[in-house]
Protein backbone atom coordinates (compact mmCIF):
# COMPACT_ATOMS: atom_id res chain seq x y z
CA UNK A 1 0.00 0.00 0.00
CA UNK A 2 2.65 2.37 -1.00
CA UNK A 3 3.21 4.22 -4.28
CA UNK A 4 5.30 2.20 -6.62
CA UNK A 5 5.52 0.64 -10.11
CA UNK A 6 3.25 -1.95 -9.32
CA UNK A 7 0.27 0.20 -8.60
CA UNK A 8 -0.63 -0.15 -11.73
CA UNK A 9 -1.44 -3.43 -11.33
CA UNK A 10 -2.91 -3.27 -7.42
CA UNK A 11 -4.14 0.71 -7.08
CA UNK A 12 -3.60 3.08 -10.29
CA UNK A 13 -3.91 5.90 -7.29
CA UNK A 14 -0.69 5.20 -6.39
CA UNK A 15 0.77 5.84 -10.09
CA UNK A 16 -0.02 9.89 -9.10
CA UNK A 17 2.87 9.55 -6.25
CA UNK A 18 5.36 8.76 -8.70
CA UNK A 19 7.74 11.43 -11.29
CA UNK A 20 10.03 8.70 -13.06
CA UNK A 21 9.97 7.27 -15.74
CA UNK A 22 10.41 3.26 -15.08
CA UNK A 23 9.69 0.07 -16.54
CA UNK A 24 9.42 -3.59 -14.76
CA UNK A 25 8.71 -7.38 -15.67
CA UNK A 26 7.31 -10.13 -13.70
CA UNK A 27 7.21 -14.20 -13.10
CA UNK A 28 5.47 -16.09 -10.99
CA UNK A 29 5.00 -20.13 -11.68
CA UNK A 30 2.56 -21.76 -9.73
CA UNK A 31 2.82 -24.38 -7.97
CA UNK A 32 5.79 -25.02 -10.22
CA UNK A 33 3.39 -25.93 -12.89
CA UNK A 34 4.65 -25.12 -16.63
CA UNK A 35 0.94 -24.21 -17.43
CA UNK A 36 0.70 -21.78 -14.19
CA UNK A 37 3.08 -20.03 -15.42
CA UNK A 38 2.46 -15.94 -15.51
CA UNK A 39 3.93 -12.77 -17.16
CA UNK A 40 3.91 -9.29 -16.40
CA UNK A 41 5.26 -6.17 -17.37
CA UNK A 42 4.75 -2.55 -16.89
CA UNK A 43 5.67 0.91 -17.66
CA UNK A 44 4.92 4.22 -15.91
CA UNK A 45 5.30 8.06 -17.90
CA UNK A 46 5.00 10.72 -16.06
CA UNK A 47 2.99 13.41 -17.43
CA UNK A 48 2.37 17.14 -16.28
CA UNK A 49 -1.58 16.14 -15.84
CA UNK A 50 -0.85 12.80 -13.89
CA UNK A 51 0.95 9.69 -14.46
CA UNK A 52 -0.18 7.13 -17.32
CA UNK A 53 0.90 3.77 -16.83
CA UNK A 54 0.68 0.89 -19.52
CA UNK A 55 0.32 -3.09 -18.58
CA UNK A 56 0.59 -6.70 -19.91
CA UNK A 57 -0.09 -9.65 -18.13
CA UNK A 58 -0.29 -13.20 -20.14
CA UNK A 59 -1.36 -16.93 -18.30
CA UNK A 60 -1.40 -19.79 -18.97
CA UNK A 61 -0.11 -21.99 -22.10
CA UNK A 62 -0.84 -22.86 -25.87
CA UNK A 63 -4.22 -24.44 -24.75
CA UNK A 64 -5.83 -22.39 -22.26
CA UNK A 65 -4.58 -18.84 -21.86
CA UNK A 66 -5.73 -15.65 -19.87
CA UNK A 67 -4.12 -12.14 -21.52
CA UNK A 68 -4.76 -8.38 -19.74
CA UNK A 69 -3.93 -5.36 -21.20
CA UNK A 70 -4.00 -2.25 -19.44
CA UNK A 71 -4.03 1.86 -19.78
CA UNK A 72 -4.26 3.45 -16.84
CA UNK A 73 -3.99 6.98 -15.57
CA UNK A 74 -3.09 8.43 -11.83
CA UNK A 75 -3.87 12.13 -10.48
CA UNK A 76 -3.22 14.09 -7.30
CA UNK A 77 -6.50 15.01 -6.45
CA UNK A 78 -4.46 17.43 -3.48
CA UNK A 79 -1.03 17.82 -1.70
CA UNK A 80 -1.82 14.27 0.49
CA UNK A 81 -4.33 11.97 -1.62
CA UNK A 82 -4.84 10.93 -5.32
CA UNK A 83 -6.90 8.65 -7.40
CA UNK A 84 -6.60 6.51 -10.21
CA UNK A 85 -8.55 4.78 -12.97
CA UNK A 86 -7.49 1.36 -15.86
CA UNK A 87 -9.15 0.56 -18.65
CA UNK A 88 -8.53 -3.37 -19.11
CA UNK A 89 -9.25 -5.19 -22.05
CA UNK A 90 -9.20 -9.11 -20.99
CA UNK A 91 -8.94 -12.35 -23.21
CA UNK A 92 -9.19 -15.66 -22.43
CA UNK A 93 -8.77 -18.69 -25.06
CA UNK A 94 -9.38 -21.86 -24.37
CA UNK A 95 -8.34 -24.49 -27.20
CA UNK A 96 -10.91 -26.91 -29.51
CA UNK A 97 -14.54 -25.41 -30.07
CA UNK A 98 -14.23 -22.22 -27.48
CA UNK A 99 -11.61 -20.28 -29.34
CA UNK A 100 -11.32 -16.14 -28.07
CA UNK A 101 -13.18 -14.61 -25.56
CA UNK A 102 -12.52 -11.03 -24.76
CA UNK A 103 -14.22 -8.05 -23.26
CA UNK A 104 -13.97 -4.73 -21.57
CA UNK A 105 -13.34 -3.77 -18.01
CA UNK A 106 -12.65 -1.21 -15.34
CA UNK A 107 -10.58 -0.58 -12.20
CA UNK A 108 -10.03 2.39 -10.27
CA UNK A 109 -8.74 3.34 -6.70
CA UNK A 110 -7.34 6.17 -4.09
CA UNK A 111 -4.87 6.75 -2.15
CA UNK A 112 -4.13 9.03 0.78
CA UNK A 113 -1.22 9.99 3.15
CA UNK A 114 -3.41 11.51 6.35
CA UNK A 115 -0.05 11.85 8.31
CA UNK A 116 3.94 11.24 7.66
CA UNK A 117 4.17 7.29 6.96
CA UNK A 118 0.80 6.38 7.07
CA UNK A 119 -0.80 5.34 3.13
CA UNK A 120 -4.74 3.71 3.45
CA UNK A 121 -6.07 3.01 -0.04
CA UNK A 122 -9.04 1.59 -1.47
CA UNK A 123 -9.73 0.44 -4.95
CA UNK A 124 -12.51 -1.42 -6.92
CA UNK A 125 -12.19 -4.55 -9.58
CA UNK A 126 -14.92 -4.44 -12.20
CA UNK A 127 -17.20 -2.34 -10.58
CA UNK A 128 -19.57 -2.74 -13.93
CA UNK A 129 -19.87 -6.36 -13.59
CA UNK A 130 -18.59 -7.12 -17.09
CA UNK A 131 -18.67 -10.49 -18.30
CA UNK A 132 -16.19 -12.87 -20.16
CA UNK A 133 -17.58 -11.83 -23.41
CA UNK A 134 -20.56 -10.30 -24.82
CA UNK A 135 -21.89 -13.47 -25.21
CA UNK A 136 -21.53 -15.97 -22.68
CA UNK A 137 -22.72 -15.48 -18.64
CA UNK A 138 -19.43 -16.22 -17.25
CA UNK A 139 -18.96 -13.23 -15.11
CA UNK A 140 -15.58 -11.59 -14.80
CA UNK A 141 -14.75 -11.45 -10.51
CA UNK A 142 -15.43 -8.20 -8.86
CA UNK A 143 -13.21 -7.20 -5.92
CA UNK A 144 -13.23 -4.32 -3.28
CA UNK A 145 -9.57 -3.89 -1.68
CA UNK A 146 -9.28 -1.97 1.25
CA UNK A 147 -5.60 -1.54 2.90
CA UNK A 148 -3.15 0.19 4.76
CA UNK A 149 0.75 0.41 5.35
CA UNK A 150 2.94 2.44 7.87
CA UNK A 151 7.07 2.69 7.82
CA UNK A 152 8.12 2.37 11.17
CA UNK A 153 11.72 4.52 11.62
CA UNK A 154 12.49 4.22 8.36
CA UNK A 155 13.48 0.61 8.46
CA UNK A 156 10.19 -1.08 9.25
CA UNK A 157 7.15 -1.01 6.96
CA UNK A 158 3.94 -2.95 7.74
CA UNK A 159 1.12 -3.16 5.64
CA UNK A 160 -2.47 -4.89 6.20
CA UNK A 161 -5.37 -5.20 3.39
CA UNK A 162 -8.40 -7.21 3.47
CA UNK A 163 -10.09 -7.91 -0.09
CA UNK A 164 -14.08 -8.93 -1.06
CA UNK A 165 -14.76 -10.85 -4.12
CA UNK A 166 -18.52 -10.29 -4.44
CA UNK A 167 -18.98 -14.28 -4.47
CA UNK A 168 -16.44 -16.02 -2.34
CA UNK A 169 -15.26 -14.98 0.95
CA UNK A 170 -13.72 -12.28 2.17
CA UNK A 171 -9.73 -12.45 2.33
CA UNK A 172 -7.23 -10.86 5.25
CA UNK A 173 -3.60 -9.82 3.80
CA UNK A 174 -1.00 -8.44 5.78
CA UNK A 175 2.75 -8.12 5.64
CA UNK A 176 6.02 -6.70 6.62
CA UNK A 177 9.35 -5.64 5.35
CA UNK A 178 12.59 -5.23 7.11
CA UNK A 179 15.81 -2.98 5.50
CA UNK A 180 18.38 -5.25 6.44
CA UNK A 181 20.63 -2.81 4.95
CA UNK A 182 21.08 0.21 2.43
CA UNK A 183 20.14 -1.74 -0.33
CA UNK A 184 19.32 -5.11 1.30
CA UNK A 185 15.32 -5.63 2.23
CA UNK A 186 13.62 -8.72 3.92
CA UNK A 187 10.04 -9.65 3.40
CA UNK A 188 7.52 -12.36 4.90
CA UNK A 189 3.42 -12.01 5.23
CA UNK A 190 0.52 -13.88 5.40
CA UNK A 191 -2.65 -14.50 3.52
CA UNK A 192 -6.27 -16.61 4.31
CA UNK A 193 -8.99 -17.84 1.93
CA UNK A 194 -6.52 -19.82 1.39
CA UNK A 195 -3.91 -19.89 3.96
CA UNK A 196 -0.58 -18.74 2.49
CA UNK A 197 2.66 -17.69 3.87
CA UNK A 198 5.08 -15.87 1.87
CA UNK A 199 8.89 -14.50 2.15
CA UNK A 200 11.43 -13.23 -0.03
CA UNK A 201 14.31 -10.67 -0.61
CA UNK A 202 14.79 -7.21 -2.50
CA UNK A 203 17.82 -5.51 -3.40
CA UNK A 204 18.07 -2.30 -4.56
CA UNK A 205 21.30 -0.59 -6.83
CA UNK A 206 20.63 2.72 -8.27
CA UNK A 207 17.78 2.58 -10.30
CA UNK A 208 18.06 -1.22 -10.58
CA UNK A 209 15.17 -3.33 -8.10
CA UNK A 210 14.95 -7.14 -7.99
CA UNK A 211 13.09 -9.22 -5.85
CA UNK A 212 12.72 -12.72 -5.12
CA UNK A 213 10.06 -14.09 -3.26
CA UNK A 214 8.00 -16.97 -2.58
CA UNK A 215 4.33 -18.35 -1.68
CA UNK A 216 3.71 -21.42 -0.02
CA UNK A 217 0.49 -23.34 0.21
CA UNK A 218 -0.16 -25.54 2.63
CA UNK A 219 -1.97 -28.82 0.18
CA UNK A 220 -0.20 -27.25 -3.11
CA UNK A 221 3.10 -26.67 -2.20
CA UNK A 222 5.61 -23.36 -3.30
CA UNK A 223 5.42 -20.87 -5.98
CA UNK A 224 8.28 -18.54 -7.05
CA UNK A 225 8.12 -14.65 -8.07
CA UNK A 226 10.63 -12.87 -9.44
CA UNK A 227 10.63 -9.56 -10.33
CA UNK A 228 13.17 -6.72 -11.88
CA UNK A 229 12.45 -2.83 -12.58
CA UNK A 230 14.76 0.14 -13.56
CA UNK A 231 13.44 3.94 -12.42
CA UNK A 232 15.64 6.59 -14.85
CA UNK A 233 16.92 9.00 -13.25
CA UNK A 234 16.12 12.09 -15.04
Amino acid sequence: MMPHLWSVFHNQAGLAWLDQFSFGFHHENKFVIPQYGLQAAAIVIPTAPGTIGVTYSYFGYSKYHENKIGVAFGKMLGKNISAGVQLNYLNVFIADQYGNQGNLTVEAGIMAQPVKNLFLGAHVFNPTRAQVSFYTEEDIPTIFRFGMGYRFANTIFLAAETEKDLDNPAVFKTGIEFELADNLTLRTGFSTKPTLYTFGLGYHYKGIEANLAFTRHQQLGFTPHFSILYTFDL
